[in-house]
């Protein structure tokens, strides 16, 4: 086995607190739950786990050296991040409730919302610095760095869908308690309004010292 078991429990312990904190990811998947209900939710889920992929990878590489000692270019991504967030937030916000059913129906609403939650992801520089910052405590540099990566990495994110698509599946029971237009139309302007917050929060992350 690539990792010992105990390192391997005592790494997915420590994943699955930090990712049960609401993070911008969390609040994306949770916006478009509330937008277009569970089905969208979690297939934004593949977005994330795509993101998550190409963030341990980047930092593995040494894409995180960049961005932890570039200010430019951790200022890039972050705002790149922000504002993509915010601009699909306010999308959101100003969808009238008649658009909800066709976007949850259509291969193009799944494919938009898997496509923004990687973007989000991939461009959150935080995540690869917490990558970064996260794995290195629980590799044996006496074993193969690759295999051992693989399976942090597979971990990560079998716990990151359990717990973000337990958050999407309670959100969407809901959603569906509640069908009138009125109250899609509430439910449509919270999503909104969170990821709208979850770009705020993008924008107030810090280089690390």
């Amino acid at each position: 086995m690539p990792v010992s078991p105990e390192i391997w429990l005592a790494f997915a312990a420590a994943a699955a607190l930090l990712i049960a904190i609401p993070g911008p990811t969390t609040l994306m998947v949770m916006g478009h739950t509330m937008a277009s209900g569970a089905r969208i939710g979690l297939l934004s889920l593949i977005g994330v786990t795509l993101g998550d992929v190409c963030a341990i990878t980047l930092s593995v590489l040494g894409f995180s050296a960049l961005l932890a000692a570039s200010a430019t270019a951790f200022l890039v991504m972050k705002w790149l991040g922000a504002a993509y967030l915010v601009w699909i937030g306010i999308k959101l916000w100003r969808s009238a409730p008649a658009e909800l059913k066709p976007l949850v129906q259509s291969r193009g609403g799944a494919g938009r919302a898997i496509m923004q939650t990687f973007l989000v992801t991939l461009l959150n520089p935080k995540g690869i610095l917490f990558f970064a910052a996260f794995l290195p405590q629980f590799i044996d540099h006496t074993r193969p760095l690759w295999p051992q990566v693989l399976v942090f990495m597979i971990t990560f994110d079998v716990l990151a869908a359990l717990i973000q698509g337990g958050y999407i599946l309670a959100m969407g029971r809901a959603r569906g308690a509640v069908a009138s237009p009125r109250l899609l139309k509430t439910m449509n302007r919270a999503g909104g309004a969170m990821l709208v917050g979850a770009g705020l929060l993008t924008a107030t992350l810090k280089r690390a010292a």
